[in-house]
């Protein structure tokens, strides 16, 4: 890929970005974890397809956003397509760059069937693991105006693991907690291993903070608040 190319890429790429839990840097490391990725692959990588996809993954998000009934993944897939073709680009390289874009999602039906589709999927995913993961769910449940945590009739915190309301817990125990076994290449599933820790360390943290203050908490306003006055 010439440098040329790569400039053409990320400046579209750049004009569609606007989501800080899913801005440039999250591109740019997904980028770089998926080289990273590539590098261990025994198969051949067309790393143009590989680059180009990684740049694209997420110019569906604004879309998104703004209709949540929407699909980033399906939106994006069809933008990238419109824009390789309308630059040049042979037909065959943007539907190869449309299949990574449309498989990347977690939440999705479209399983990704070549190998670059799997390595940006992994590169895609190991943006939810460890810190960064916390860092970025928490971003993103901010924007959206979703709380920590949800709290039961009873006032007890609850761990996310029932909830029936969105939450930074109930995403941590749908998605953070489970993405560690859906992962396709050898050295993705690696990477998140060495990440895992820290993120449950951070789920664990929170709840042993809240739970016991909220406890104690409920007891103690108990004896100042009664039903009548002295």
């Amino acid at each position: 890929m010439t440098s040329q190319i790569y400039r053409l890429l990320e400046d579209y790429m750049l004009s569609c970005m606007g989501d800080s839990a899913h801005d440039k840097e999250h591109i740019y490391r997904v980028l770089y974890s998926a080289l990273e990725i590539a590098e261990e692959e025994e198969q051949e990588v067309d790393f143009d397809v590989l680059i180009c996809a990684c740049l694209l993954h997420d110019v569906g998000r604004r879309e998104q956003f703004e209709d949540p009934s929407l699909c980033h993944a399906r939106v994006g897939a069809e933008k990238a397509y419109r824009f390789l073709v309308e630059q040049g680009f042979e037909e065959e390289f943007a539907a190869r760059v449309r299949h990574c874009v449309l498989t990347h999602r977690y939440r999705n039906n479209h399983e990704p069937e070549t190998l670059e589709a799997r390595i940006l999927f992994d590169a895609d995913k190991l943006d939810v693991t460890g810190t960064i993961g916390i860092a970025r769910t928490l971003f993103y449940k901010g924007r959206v105006s979703e709380p920590l945590y949800t709290v039961d009739e009873q006032g007890r915190v609850q761990d996310g693991s029932g909830d029936t309301e969105p939450s930074f817990l109930k995403e941590y125990k749908y998605k953070l907690e489970n993405i560690y076994s859906h992962f396709y290449t050898k050295k993705g599933a690696e990477m998140a291993r060495a990440r895992r820790q820290a993120a449950e360390s951070y789920y664990r943290s929170l709840l042993e903070e809240v739970r016991p203050l909220y406890e104690k908490g409920r007891q103690a306003l108990a004896g100042r608040v009664t039903d009548s006055a002295e």
